[in-house]
């Protein structure tokens, strides 16, 4: 019989356990800040994915849930102080929260998201990294940076243009938009819905189907897949460059602020388009 041991990572904010034999889980659990995404968990997150990629483990799928009702409200930012802000927001999203992503991508079997709850922002492209992604039905996505003031990375963009297209990334981005689940699978941000009730074993099902399948197969067309996606050529170092720039401009400037304030405090932003 399998024997399931948990093991908790970043003071307790993330859990890894292994619930059927070749699967492993993390789930992130910070429900004082609704699974915000912090340093730790983010590292963790990475290091964790690293580690279970080079012990040529038996894993053979790699579930990321979170607990609480709740998958992932994005970054946590909003209790940065001002003077701080600029290089401490900058820091979290371009270097810990990059590397996270970035593990999930080079995990060379399946990865699945399972989104027991609402899935905002940064916590909606960590569920994007992975290969595939079930919700609970009733919750919903949302991408609040035209709410908030944040220019959102390019490759980050890169991801949506991807996974739904022009089209609806737009819509997503541009109105700030919160969709619920069932819009979600149409436009292909889930692969599938389950009943609030049913959504571990849902997950759990899925998961075990994933890691039955022939491993070279698994890793082979994984690879093939990414490449393919790849395949258009890197942007110009200037334009990469231009667009770096606009999102660090983001973080410097006061709507970016404002736009956290107005939010936390649940009121309508004062823009100064500065």
């Amino acid at each position: 019989m399998h024997a399931n041991v948990s093991r908790e990572l970043a003071d307790g904010k993330l859990l890894l356990d292994e619930p059927l034999a070749g699967i492993a889980r993390l789930a992130i659990r910070n429900p004082a800040k609704r699974n915000a995404l912090d340093h730790p968990i983010l590292d963790a997150i990475a290091a964790t994915v690293a580690e279970i990629s080079a012990a040529q483990s038996p894993v053979r799928c790699l579930v990321v849930t979170g607990t609480d009702g709740m998958f992932s409200a994005g970054y946590d930012i909003g209790e940065i102080p001002d003077a701080e802000f600029e290089e401490r927001a900058e820091r979290l999203i371009a270097h810990p929260f990059t590397e996270a992503i970035e593990a999930l991508e080079a995990f060379p079997y399946p990865t699945l998201a399972a989104l027991p709850g609402h899935t905002i922002g940064g916590g909606l492209e960590l569920a994007l990294a992975c290969d595939l992604r079930i919700g609970a039905a009733g919750i919903k996505l949302g991408m609040p940076p035209a709410r908030l003031g944040l220019v959102y990375s390019h490759m980050g963009l890169r991801r949506f243009l991807d996974a739904i297209g022009a089209a609806r990334t737009r819509e997503l981005f541009l109105l700030g938009r919160y969709i619920d689940i069932s819009t979600a699978l149409e436009w292909g941000l889930v692969n599938r819905i389950a009943a609030s009730d049913t959504l571990e074993s849902s997950t759990l099902e899925l998961a075990k189907e994933l890691a039955g399948h022939a491993p070279l197969a698994q890793r082979g067309n994984k690879r093939v897949i990414a490449a393919l996606l790849h395949s258009e050529g890197s942007l110009p170092a200037d334009v990469e460059q231009e667009l770096i720039e606009l999102r660090r401009a983001s973080f410097a400037s006061r709507d970016m602020r404002e736009g956290i304030r107005a939010f936390a405090e649940k009121r309508p932003p004062r823009w100064q388009n500065e």
